[in-house]
């Protein structure tokens, strides 16, 4: 495998920390602020594009910015893996900048460059994240994006959104120093690296509760990837506007910690480890099976929309960590994939549930019965959002699920397969009956009704280029389970 010297994974991240200055400087230009940010994304997204055919060949952009530790220091390599999880964090950044603006500026929301300036900061975090080349430069990108969401999760300054932020951060906070940072010292007394290897960094003869125990201390640590019991924070973060709940907690917060699970159990305890070693495969998979069922049996009985799409939300991200702890080929790639496609379809859900704030108030599921006649567009992105994340054709979560079923039968077992088909049914069971509700119901409150109208175009065009992606990305997949294959296929080979 060619590994190539190069600085522009480090001008990518730095772009969007560059255009965050520049929109802290024109915050009096709103029109100015907003093309910055636009402008930032596209030249991000390009540098991206240009790795990627020497990515999809098996080759690794590597930077080094500066030495931090003998064996470690603050250094950026950019695989399959990352080029994908970026690729997709900046993409949904544009469409969720236009959802801001047509969610913040007809009510004239306060602090709206402040809004901004930490938006495009937990972007550049996000992409540190994707492309750090060892657990200390992924530690550091981890931390930021916490202290730079927290912010926009509290935006609202009311006594709710203090409350929830001050649980997020105890969570987020709370977790990575007491769990994930002394798990990556005692790595480091133990192995003298901090580097993602292709076969990990133990060597054969390490104790096996030593690895188990640092297994738990990572699952748990990274608590953006909301295991149970440590996902009481993400509920509580939907006090957050809609825009800050559709990208951080459908795309950056979350995703950036399944991916820290999924580059620790790769590149730190390696496949052929959790392979050989069943303990640590099983409590990866019998953790995740938990939080994936007990979740979706939550998000059941939650009336309050965003509370349902965050419990979703916790029982998805467990799909990608499960996918992982198969340690199979077809396992891995279909937790790469999940990615992109659960990123998509869960955005346009929690864009939708934004835009019917804004369209009527209503915050509960219970008071949208019969609106779905008022605001057609908006639920018709709604029902296609739901269809990714249930797993259904003609969206792209039914590519990453089939991948993830394969994969359990890859490994022999049978009883994820059967956790994948229940959950599915749950995820149908929790978002088909509000789709059917807002068309076919009778009205739950007429004077709502009558005043209830389609959102206005910069919130509803967002919906459509997110609920769009859902559909090209099952058409179209083939682009994606590249990236995803070559990624799986250098810790399992072809």
């Amino acid at each position: 495998m060619d590994n190539l010297p190069s600085t522009t994974p480090l001008w990518i991240v730095l772009t969007s920390s560059l255009a965050a200055l520049l929109i802290a400087l024109l915050g009096r230009w709103p029109n100015l602020r907003e093309a910055c940010i636009f402008v930032a994304a596209i030249i991000k997204l390009g540098l991206l594009l240009t790795l990627a055919p020497a990515v999809l060949d098996g080759k690794l952009y590597e930077f080094e910015v500066i030495k931090l530790l003998p064996g470690a220091g603050l250094a950026f390599r950019v695989d399959a893996l990352g080029l994908l999880f970026a690729l997709v964090s900046v993409s949904l950044w544009i469409p969720t900048t236009i959802f801001s603006m047509g969610f913040l500026r007809p009510l004239k929301r306060h602090a709206q460059t402040r809004f901004y300036f930490f938006f495009a900061i937990a972007i550049s975090s996000a992409v540190g994240v994707a492309f750090s080349a060892n657990l200390l430069t992924l530690f550091i990108f981890y931390e930021i994006l916490s202290l730079s969401t927290y912010p926009l999760v509290t935006h609202h300054q009311d006594d709710d959104a203090i409350k929830g932020g001050r649980k997020y951060l105890t969570y987020l906070l709370g977790t990575s120093v007491a769990l994930a940072l002394p798990a990556m010292i005692i790595v480091y007394q133990q192995t003298g690296s901090l580097d993602f290897a292709n076969g990990g960094v133990f060597a054969y003869g390490t104790s096996t509760t030593l690895l188990v125990v640092l297994l738990v201390m990572f699952l748990f640590g990274f608590a953006k990837a909301g295991l149970m019991p440590f996902h009481a924070w993400l509920p509580g973060a939907m006090v957050a506007p809609a825009p800050v709940s559709a990208l951080l907690h459908a795309v950056a917060v979350v995703k950036v910690g399944v991916f820290s699970i999924l580059r620790v159990l790769t590149g730190i305890f390696g496949v052929d480890r959790l392979t050989n070693t069943p303990s640590l495969s099983t409590i990866v998979c019998v953790l995740a099976a938990i939080t994936l069922i007990v979740a979706s049996f939550i998000a059941l009985t939650q009336d309050n929309l965003k509370s349902r799409l965050a419990y979703s939300t916790i029982g998805q991200l467990s799909y990608i960590i499960l996918g992982v702890g198969l340690a199979t080929k077809a396992g891995i790639a279909g937790a790469a994939l999940h990615i992109p496609m659960h990123a998509f379809g869960k955005i346009t859900l929690f864009l939708c549930a934004g835009a019917i704030y804004q369209a009527c108030g209503a915050k509960y599921i219970s008071e949208i019965h019969g609106l779905g006649r008022k605001f057609p567009l908006t639920m018709t992105a709604f029902f296609i959002g739901s269809l990714c994340v249930i797993g259904l054709p003609p969206t792209g979560g039914f590519i990453s699920k089939w991948y993830l079923l394969n994969g359990s039968l890859e490994a022999r077992l049978l009883w994820p397969f059967c956790i994948f088909l229940t959950s599915s049914l749950l995820n149908a069971a929790y978002f088909l009956p509000v789709v059917y509700k807002a068309f076919f119901a009778k009205p739950s409150d007429p004077a709502r009704l009558e005043k209830a109208k389609e959102p206005p175009a910069m919130t509803v065009v967002p919906l459509f280029i997110t609920s769009a992606g859902c559909l090209l990305l099952f058409f179209f997949s083939g682009k994606l389970f590249q990236f995803a294959n070559t990624f799986a296929e250098m810790y399992t080979g072809p």
